[in-house]
């Protein structure tokens, strides 16, 4: 699969272990618009002390990876921002199997940051459009852009592309008695219980809206 990546990083090498930490701090300010305290990168990682994560933060911030607020109470901030941007294919319809989607010729590809919806380097990540409002509860509304992460281990609550018993759908993932099935986001539709198979395609990792007012071409669905 073709995927392109941009790297902006005005630094010298960072470790491991501070990779880690920038993307930790990177991933927090775009979520929340500020970024994480000393104490939260302390106990997001486990550091016994918070000397350790103020070590790390200083190691960034000479490496020139991060750079500081001035009069702020969160003062850890990413300068310049660093960004992994891979070129994620989009698929009309979701195939019924995952070694398909290598050689699936996609419709198109949408261009994400891979730090921004913290996903490892080796995700193997695909996209396609909602179709319906089975997942309005969920702020997933039709037209939207479901991006999709392959091979990650789907976990009970997570919204799944799935295909259960030949037709594909973008659901969450439930369980009951031992038995997994999937579960809509709109009272109106009942839950889905499999007859023979439930394969899950992907987890929902990232979703990108359509603002245009405009319908997605139905062609391309």
């Amino acid at each position: 699969m073709p995927v392109d990546r941009l790297f902006l990083l005005n630094s010298m090498a960072l470790t491991s272990r501070q990779q880690d930490v920038l993307d930790f701090i990177r991933r927090t300010e775009l979520k929340r618009g500020v970024g994480p305290t000393t104490r939260e990168v302390q106990q997001h990682f486990g550091f016994k002390s918070q000397t350790a994560a103020v070590d790390h933060i200083n190691a960034l911030e000479r490496k020139g990876a991060l750079g500081k607020k001035p009069r702020k109470a969160r003062a850890v901030t990413t300068s310049p921002p660093r960004l992994e941007i891979v070129h994620v294919p989009v698929f009309g319809t979701i195939p019924a199997g995952i070694p398909e989607l290598i050689e699936q010729q996609p419709n198109g590809y949408v261009a994400v940051d891979r730090l921004a919806i913290g996903v490892s380097e080796d995700a193997h990540l695909f996209a396609t459009h909602v179709r319906g409002d089975s997942m309005i509860e969920a702020n997933i509304l039709d037209g939207d852009l479901a991006v999709l992460h392959a091979n990650c281990e789907p976990q009970l609550g997570k919204v799944v592309a799935a295909l259960i018993d030949g037709e594909t759908t973008l659901k969450r993932l439930v369980e009951r008695g031992g038995k997994r099935f999937l579960r809509a986001a709109n009272p109106r539709y009942s839950d889905l219980l499999p007859v023979q198979e439930l394969l899950i395609q992907g987890v929902l990792v990232h979703l990108q809206r359509n603002f245009s007012g405009c319908e997605p071409d139905r062609n391309e669905e």
